[in-house]
């Protein structure tokens, strides 16, 4: 179905591998389509729990496509950024955990696409980095947005301004990833996060995030206003009476999403 990603679920896991190794997987008109069609299925589909995302061979992302960008106008331009911009906007938004299990070079696009995810987990190979400015722009994909949010205002001035690549223990260091495993562990670790979300109650998965993601950029009282909100819907769900319930008869939950 796909020429430039595979996508696949397994169980209730979904698998989004960016799929151009001979380009280092770099994201292209095409790829970020491809990515806004197999979000739309994820995001449709009720079965999937969570996503992984990952690259394959050597690269997770090792960017966006130089080749392509270096023949557009700014109105092209423009209209690529907002492609990106669409994609890392849906997987940061939709309700659903996103895990990026970075396998390699995640630099410009792909640094950006892992930051739109929810966890990052990086093998002990990765490389991260916005190197933008050398080529006469900056992040745009969300990268000037969302890496300050992550590791503060000056840590990312200093990365984009410098265009810096750094590697895992780095990245795990400043709080660009939670996990930092061996590659030959990369993939089994980031399913074990994976079945462990998805063994939990959906409803309250999809509305920490929702609580998480709108609270962060709220003063604390309104954020405190935000999270009664958000939990007192979870004790309107189904799954929260299966929830105690199966805690107090002492057995597996059977979640509803309801």
């Amino acid at each position: 179905m796909y020429e430039n990603i595979k996508y696949e679920v397994k169980e209730d896991i979904g698998y989004i591998t960016i799929n151009r190794p001979k380009a280092m997987n770099a994201l292209n008109m095409d790829v970020l389509n491809e990515l806004s069609e197999a979000l739309a299925e994820i995001e449709a589909d009720d079965k999937v729990k969570a996503v992984i995302v990952t690259g394959e061979g050597k690269a997770f992302v090792a960017g966006a496509d130089i080749a392509q960008m270096s023949k557009l106008n700014a109105i092209e331009g423009r209209a690529m950024m907002a492609a990106g911009h669409k994609v890392m906007n849906t997987i940061d938004q939709m309700e659903k955990p996103f895990i990026a299990a970075v396998n390699g070079f995640a630099l410009g696009g792909g640094c950006e696409l892992s930051m739109a995810c929810d966890i990052r987990i990086a093998s002990e190979k990765a490389k991260f980095g916005q190197p933008e400015v050398g080529l006469g722009i900056i992040p745009g994909f969300g990268g000037t947005q969302r890496l300050a949010r992550l590791v503060g205002k000056g840590m990312a001035k200093y990365l984009i301004y410098t265009a810096e690549m750094i590697n895992a223990a780095e990245a795990y260091r400043i709080g660009l990833v939670e996990k930092v495993v061996a590659p030959e562990e990369l993939m089994a670790e980031a399913e074990k996060v994976a079945k462990t979300i998805a063994s939990k109650a959906p409803i309250a998965i999809a509305t920490a995030k929702v609580a998480i993601n709108n609270g962060f950029d709220m003063d604390l009282k309104s954020a405190s206003r935000l999270e009664v909100e958000a939990t007192t819907s979870c004790f309107a769900s189904e799954d929260k009476n299966e929830g105690m319930g199966a805690f107090l008869e002492k057995r597996t939950p059977e979640w509803k999403n309801k």
